[in-house]
């Protein structure tokens, strides 16, 4: 896998000076719980980034942007550099959360032109239970200089995600849960179903019975009636759980994928957008 790295290849690699680690473990409505987590004990090394302070701006007072909208451009780069990554760091992200919240991270990285990013597979707890070193000790942060080279083409805002819906060049995804992707049941949001003619792809069938990321054979199944040369817009509840679907259609050899970072909670703040309920597990037709 080109995304995913192993609990012993980075064991191997643990002290290698190019090598920043990055614990993303967040749970949400628990804001300080990755943090303490990180605190008490985290893999050798590793440096701490969260989801809501670093990687992901201020809410919009009109809702706009959704509920984790993605942070300034300059902001991110002063997080990444203050942590001691480079345009030069090899980085490997991880959390407990399968991957979610690393993978947010992984695109981000993806996102400012960085290559040299990977998730680590199965997260912290399956590192402990391997009887691999942990610490509680903090990182002495040496400062870098990062400079971003920003992929626009990665990304794709409201506006646009409307001007496509009917397009038959163009497949949307939608990564949550089905009972939420159909609106029978919104824990988070204001309104419940999905945007109109998404199919539904939930983001943790990428992730095996253990909890490791599935190969890139498992992940071409989970997307085998999908075509290759259409465009893929993926998105979730807040542009967080869609980014492990971006990763596995990487995996699968897809090349045309872009996040739609806003996703449910930011296309619902516009009056106006239409919201479909139940399953269209079909292609969206014009």
């Amino acid at each position: 896998m080109n995304n995913i790295v192993s609990l012993k290849w980075l064991l191997a690699r643990l002290y290698e000076s190019d090598i920043v680690i990055v614990d993303c473990r967040f749970l949400m409505g628990k804001p300080d719980a990755g943090r303490e987590l990180y605190e008490a004990s985290h893999i050798p090394g590793a440096v701490y980034l969260d989801l809501e302070k670093d990687l992901s701006a201020p809410l919009d007072e009109d809702g706009h942007g959704g509920r984790h909208p993605l942070p300034d451009i300059f902001a991110l780069t002063v997080a990444l550099s203050r942590v001691g990554i480079s345009n030069e760091s090899r980085v490997v992200v991880y959390d407990d959360q399968g991957g979610a919240m690393a993978s947010r991270l992984w695109w981000l990285l993806k996102y400012l032109g960085h290559e040299q990013v990977f998730v680590l597979d199965e997260g912290f707890t399956a590192w402990t239970n391997a009887g691999f070193p942990i610490s509680a000790e903090q990182r002495v942060l040496i400062p870098s200089k990062y400079l971003a080279t920003v992929q626009h083409t990665m990304l794709v805002e409201m506006a646009e995600v409307k001007e496509l819906l009917g397009d038959e060049r163009v497949t949307l995804i939608d990564s949550r849960e089905a009972p939420r992707y159909r609106g029978e049941v919104e824990p988070l949001d204001k309104v419940a179903g999905h945007i109109p003619g998404a199919i539904n792809r939930f983001w943790k069938d990428g992730l095996g019975e253990s909890g490791a990321w599935k190969d890139a054979d498992a992940q071409a199944d989970r997307f085998a009636d999908l075509d290759r040369d259409r465009e893929l817009i993926v998105y979730c509840g807040s542009g967080v759980t869609a980014t492990p679907n971006v990763i596995a259609l990487q995996e699968a050899g897809f090349n045309k994928v872009r996040l739609y970072a806003g996703s449910w909670s930011d296309w619902i703040s516009y009056e106006g957008n239409k919201v479909a309920v139940g399953d269209e597990e079909k292609l969206i037709k014009p």
